[in-house]
Protein backbone atom coordinates (compact mmCIF):
# COMPACT_ATOMS: atom_id res chain seq x y z
CA UNK A 1 0.00 0.00 0.00
CA UNK A 2 2.69 2.58 1.02
CA UNK A 3 4.47 1.49 -1.75
CA UNK A 4 1.61 2.26 -4.42
CA UNK A 5 0.74 5.79 -2.55
CA UNK A 6 5.08 6.51 -2.82
CA UNK A 7 4.25 5.81 -6.82
CA UNK A 8 1.02 7.59 -6.95
CA UNK A 9 2.90 10.74 -5.47
CA UNK A 10 5.91 10.65 -7.73
CA UNK A 11 3.36 10.52 -10.38
CA UNK A 12 1.29 13.16 -9.09
CA UNK A 13 4.81 15.45 -8.70
CA UNK A 14 6.15 14.88 -12.48
CA UNK A 15 2.69 15.56 -13.60
CA UNK A 16 2.56 18.88 -11.91
CA UNK A 17 6.27 19.36 -13.37
CA UNK A 18 5.13 18.74 -16.74
CA UNK A 19 1.83 20.78 -16.29
CA UNK A 20 3.60 23.99 -14.86
CA UNK A 21 6.25 23.49 -17.80
CA UNK A 22 3.71 22.85 -20.20
CA UNK A 23 1.67 26.40 -19.48
CA UNK A 24 5.07 28.38 -18.90
CA UNK A 25 6.08 27.27 -22.42
CA UNK A 26 2.54 28.26 -23.63
CA UNK A 27 2.51 31.22 -22.09
CA UNK A 28 5.80 32.19 -23.69
CA UNK A 29 4.72 31.74 -27.04
CA UNK A 30 1.63 33.98 -26.62
CA UNK A 31 3.97 36.53 -25.24
CA UNK A 32 5.85 36.01 -28.74
CA UNK A 33 3.32 36.05 -30.71
CA UNK A 34 1.96 39.01 -29.59
CA UNK A 35 5.05 40.92 -29.86
CA UNK A 36 4.81 39.87 -33.84
CA UNK A 37 1.69 41.28 -33.79
CA UNK A 38 2.76 44.86 -32.44
CA UNK A 39 5.97 44.44 -34.67
CA UNK A 40 3.80 44.35 -37.47
CA UNK A 41 1.24 47.10 -36.43
CA UNK A 42 4.30 49.49 -36.07
CA UNK A 43 5.27 48.24 -39.88
CA UNK A 44 1.76 49.15 -40.88
CA UNK A 45 1.72 52.46 -39.79
CA UNK A 46 4.77 53.36 -41.66
CA UNK A 47 3.55 51.85 -44.67
CA UNK A 48 0.24 53.47 -44.58
CA UNK A 49 2.18 57.21 -43.54
CA UNK A 50 4.46 56.53 -47.36
CA UNK A 51 0.85 55.39 -48.87
CA UNK A 52 -0.24 58.74 -47.90
CA UNK A 53 2.12 60.62 -49.39
CA UNK A 54 2.52 58.88 -52.73
CA UNK A 55 -0.49 60.72 -54.52
CA UNK A 56 1.22 64.28 -53.63
CA UNK A 57 4.12 62.85 -55.33
CA UNK A 58 2.26 61.73 -58.51
CA UNK A 59 0.47 64.81 -58.97
CA UNK A 60 3.42 66.76 -58.21
CA UNK A 61 5.86 64.67 -61.09
CA UNK A 62 3.32 64.68 -63.41
CA UNK A 63 2.99 68.19 -63.74
CA UNK A 64 6.49 67.97 -65.54
CA UNK A 65 6.34 64.69 -66.81
CA UNK A 66 2.83 63.92 -67.65
CA UNK A 67 3.44 61.91 -70.73
CA UNK A 68 4.82 58.77 -68.23
CA UNK A 69 1.50 57.34 -68.01
CA UNK A 70 2.87 53.41 -67.31
CA UNK A 71 5.04 54.36 -64.25
CA UNK A 72 2.10 56.54 -62.97
CA UNK A 73 -0.44 53.87 -63.51
CA UNK A 74 1.78 51.05 -61.66
CA UNK A 75 1.92 53.26 -59.02
CA UNK A 76 -1.66 53.35 -58.36
CA UNK A 77 -2.25 49.66 -58.85
CA UNK A 78 0.65 48.82 -56.18
CA UNK A 79 -0.96 51.83 -54.01
CA UNK A 80 -4.23 49.93 -54.12
CA UNK A 81 -3.31 46.57 -53.61
CA UNK A 82 -1.31 47.90 -50.76
CA UNK A 83 -4.41 49.41 -49.11
CA UNK A 84 -6.81 46.69 -49.52
CA UNK A 85 -4.13 43.96 -48.53
CA UNK A 86 -5.97 42.26 -45.42
CA UNK A 87 -3.03 39.97 -44.14
CA UNK A 88 0.74 40.86 -43.26
CA UNK A 89 2.06 38.09 -46.14
CA UNK A 90 -0.23 40.06 -48.77
CA UNK A 91 0.80 43.46 -47.76
CA UNK A 92 4.34 42.97 -47.80
CA UNK A 93 4.10 40.95 -51.69
CA UNK A 94 2.24 44.46 -52.33
CA UNK A 95 4.98 46.44 -50.48
CA UNK A 96 7.43 44.98 -52.75
CA UNK A 97 5.69 46.10 -55.94
CA UNK A 98 5.07 49.10 -54.68
CA UNK A 99 9.01 49.81 -54.08
CA UNK A 100 9.79 48.39 -57.84
CA UNK A 101 6.94 51.26 -58.82
CA UNK A 102 8.79 53.98 -56.91
CA UNK A 103 12.08 53.00 -57.96
CA UNK A 104 11.06 53.53 -61.73
CA UNK A 105 9.78 57.09 -60.35
CA UNK A 106 12.81 57.88 -59.08
CA UNK A 107 14.60 57.25 -62.71
CA UNK A 108 11.83 59.54 -64.23
CA UNK A 109 12.48 62.52 -61.98
CA UNK A 110 16.17 62.64 -63.03
CA UNK A 111 15.09 63.05 -66.87
CA UNK A 112 13.26 66.43 -65.24
CA UNK A 113 15.99 68.53 -64.09
CA UNK A 114 12.92 71.71 -63.33
CA UNK A 115 11.17 69.52 -60.98
CA UNK A 116 13.87 69.00 -58.82
CA UNK A 117 14.21 72.39 -57.85
CA UNK A 118 10.53 72.32 -57.22
CA UNK A 119 9.54 73.71 -53.92
CA UNK A 120 6.79 71.58 -53.19
CA UNK A 121 8.52 68.46 -54.58
CA UNK A 122 11.62 68.99 -52.33
CA UNK A 123 9.39 69.35 -49.38
CA UNK A 124 8.00 65.51 -50.74
CA UNK A 125 11.35 64.14 -50.94
CA UNK A 126 12.16 65.38 -47.82
CA UNK A 127 9.02 63.48 -46.41
CA UNK A 128 9.17 60.45 -47.59
CA UNK A 129 13.13 59.89 -47.25
CA UNK A 130 12.43 59.76 -43.84
CA UNK A 131 9.43 57.73 -43.50
CA UNK A 132 11.66 55.26 -45.90
CA UNK A 133 13.87 54.92 -42.82
CA UNK A 134 11.15 54.45 -40.57
CA UNK A 135 9.90 51.62 -42.81
CA UNK A 136 13.78 50.08 -43.04
CA UNK A 137 14.00 50.32 -39.08
CA UNK A 138 10.58 48.89 -38.25
CA UNK A 139 10.94 46.50 -40.98
CA UNK A 140 14.09 45.02 -39.64
CA UNK A 141 12.40 44.58 -36.04
CA UNK A 142 9.86 42.95 -37.14
CA UNK A 143 11.48 40.23 -39.02
CA UNK A 144 14.19 39.98 -36.32
CA UNK A 145 10.66 39.45 -33.91
CA UNK A 146 9.26 37.02 -35.90
CA UNK A 147 12.52 34.83 -36.42
CA UNK A 148 12.95 34.66 -32.46
CA UNK A 149 8.85 33.41 -32.32
CA UNK A 150 9.23 30.88 -35.22
CA UNK A 151 12.82 29.88 -33.73
CA UNK A 152 10.86 29.68 -30.25
CA UNK A 153 8.06 27.13 -31.25
CA UNK A 154 10.77 25.14 -33.31
CA UNK A 155 12.95 23.66 -30.80
CA UNK A 156 12.21 20.60 -28.76
CA UNK A 157 9.89 20.23 -26.86
CA UNK A 158 8.17 23.69 -27.59
CA UNK A 159 7.38 22.13 -30.91
CA UNK A 160 5.23 19.44 -28.95
CA UNK A 161 3.41 22.35 -27.09
CA UNK A 162 3.33 24.59 -30.04
CA UNK A 163 1.40 21.88 -31.96
CA UNK A 164 -0.97 20.81 -29.14
CA UNK A 165 -1.79 24.90 -28.69
CA UNK A 166 -2.30 25.98 -32.22
CA UNK A 167 0.92 27.66 -32.36
CA UNK A 168 1.61 27.64 -36.09
CA UNK A 169 4.94 29.13 -37.72
CA UNK A 170 4.34 32.77 -39.83
CA UNK A 171 6.29 32.62 -42.54
CA UNK A 172 5.20 36.43 -43.57
CA UNK A 173 8.79 37.91 -43.81
CA UNK A 174 10.10 40.47 -45.43
CA UNK A 175 12.56 39.53 -48.01
CA UNK A 176 14.56 41.63 -50.77
CA UNK A 177 13.59 40.54 -55.02
CA UNK A 178 16.40 38.74 -56.39
CA UNK A 179 17.82 41.63 -58.80
CA UNK A 180 16.53 44.09 -55.60
CA UNK A 181 18.09 43.08 -53.09
CA UNK A 182 18.35 47.18 -51.85
CA UNK A 183 15.30 49.62 -50.81
CA UNK A 184 15.29 51.87 -53.71
CA UNK A 185 17.03 55.19 -52.51
CA UNK A 186 15.14 58.47 -52.13
CA UNK A 187 17.39 60.95 -53.05
CA UNK A 188 16.97 63.72 -55.89
CA UNK A 189 19.63 65.69 -55.59
CA UNK A 190 21.37 67.03 -59.15
CA UNK A 191 23.83 64.65 -60.14
CA UNK A 192 27.14 66.40 -60.80
CA UNK A 193 28.08 66.99 -64.55
CA UNK A 194 30.89 64.51 -65.43
CA UNK A 195 34.54 67.30 -65.70
CA UNK A 196 35.01 68.18 -68.94
CA UNK A 197 38.28 65.91 -70.38
CA UNK A 198 41.85 67.79 -69.48
CA UNK A 199 43.11 69.45 -73.45
CA UNK A 200 45.87 68.06 -74.55
CA UNK A 201 48.47 70.51 -74.57
CA UNK A 202 49.72 72.92 -77.59
CA UNK A 203 52.83 71.79 -79.06
CA UNK A 204 54.99 74.90 -79.29
CA UNK A 205 56.09 76.35 -82.62
CA UNK A 206 59.02 74.55 -84.14
CA UNK A 207 61.58 77.05 -84.37
CA UNK A 208 63.15 77.80 -87.44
Amino acid sequence: MKIALAILAILLVIGLLLGSSFVSRRNQMAIKREAVNAAWSQVDVVLQRRADLIPNLVETVKGYAEQEVTVFGDIAKARSALLSASTPADKIAANQRLDSALGRLLVVVENYPQLKSNENFLRLQDELAGTENRIAVERRRYNETLQDYNTYISLFPNNLVASMSGFARNDAYFRADEGARQVPKVSFENQKAPAAPAQAPVPAPAKP
